[in-house]
């Protein structure tokens, strides 16, 4: 009786001991990252030339951490903290003053039907404009970036590349299609007027892609929104779509945008189309990317920017590049940027 007690004890042991080494196999967590850096020259539009050892030249340097657990029936939660960070000086973040994990900060939890995330979210608009331009997230060399986030005329695509206090939901691929929807809050009383929202539409089938992205940001007068510079400022939207088509021997890549700002007596309208190409050449593959935009209404300013590259593999992690962007644009002298760079991932 006491053997057969004693088994069973062991036997239950064991159980609990598979089962722990089971759940454990189950979950993940991973640190990972990127490092970018770059060395050449920088004439920004309107301003001088500065010779310069810089960070983020094809790709803002980051690390982060992500961890998932299986929960069964199809159901996983998800983690994601990502920090950018400049190796040209040590400094954390893309500019003083981000979030220290400003490139993302969520929890999530995805199934059949969907994925849902919470926290600090990369918008489906920004991941529409960096993945149809062979430049992708670059701030120094992709017309499309700079188009978009930097503007025609000193004012572009508000808010950022990612949302605080935001929820998205992810729907499961189906036949190739899928969409985001992603929704943000201000987390203050009365802040009703300070919600944004968007989302994307995209199809991947064969060598072709497709994407349409939207969001909509409004601001009341609050200190900090855009009143303080533009006032009268109440609404802006933006759209895109976006194409892309892999022939092997070359990507073609296409975008228009229209980013329409809605302010009182003096409403304006920018308008954008940018064309690009990446060919693959031995172990690199040769850049070039154009985009031109104009905006209408209270605003008549017009940007041309071209950039050209050249982005070699060393090996699986790391890959060097250079690169030279030309910039023009309404009543601002022109700018030239040109540098080499290395880039290595973990």
């Amino acid at each position: 009786m006491k053997r057969t007690s004693a088994m069973t004890k062991i036997s239950a042991a064991l159980v609990v001991s598979f089962q722990a080494l089971a759940a454990h196999a189950q979950s993940s967590v991973q640190l990972y990252g990127l490092v970018d850096a770059w060395a050449g020259s920088s004439k920004p539009l309107g301003s001088g030339q500065a010779w310069t050892v810089g960070g983020g030249g094809m790709s803002t340097s980051y690390w982060g951490m992500r961890g998932n657990e299986d929960l069964g029936g199809g159901w996983r939660a998800t983690f994601v903290l990502e920090d950018f960070f400049r190796p040209q000086n040590g400094r954390a973040g893309s500019y003083d003053g981000e979030p220290f994990f400003g490139r993302s900060a969520y929890v999530g939890v995805g199934g059949p039907y969907g994925t849902v995330h919470l926290g600090r979210i990369v918008t489906p608009y920004f991941v529409t404009a960096v993945l149809f331009n062979p430049f992708i997230d670059s701030y120094t060399f992709s017309p499309t970036v700079l188009h978009t986030y930097l503007g025609v005329n000193g004012q572009g695509l508000v808010g950022g590349y990612a949302w605080n206090n935001a929820v998205l939901y992810r729907t499961p691929v189906l036949s190739g299609f899928n969409a985001d929807v992603i929704y943000a809050l201000g987390n203050q009383a009365g802040d009703g007027n300070a919600h944004k929202w968007g989302g994307s539409a995209s199809y991947s089938g064969g060598p072709f892609s497709v994407s349409v992205a939207f969001q909509s940001q409004p601001f009341d007068t609050t200190p900090g929104d855009l009143e303080a510079i533009a006032p009268g400022y109440t609404r802006q939207t933006a759209v895109m779509a976006a194409l892309l088509c892999d022939l092997n021997v070359v990507r073609l890549y296409g975008q228009y945008q229209r980013i329409s700002n809605d302010i009182s007596g003096a409403d304006t309208t920018v308008n954008g189309v940018q064309l690009g190409l990446a060919v693959p050449i031995g172990d690199g593959k040769a850049l070039a990317s154009y985009m031109h935009s104009k905006s209408s209404g209270a605003s008549q300013a017009s940007r041309s920017t071209f950039a050209v590259g050249f982005d070699y593999n060393l090996s699986r992690r790391t890959d060097v590049y250079a690169a030279v962007l030309a910039d023009r644009a309404s009543a601002l002298t022109s700018g030239v940027t040109y540098g080499v760079g290395i880039r290595s991932r973990f």
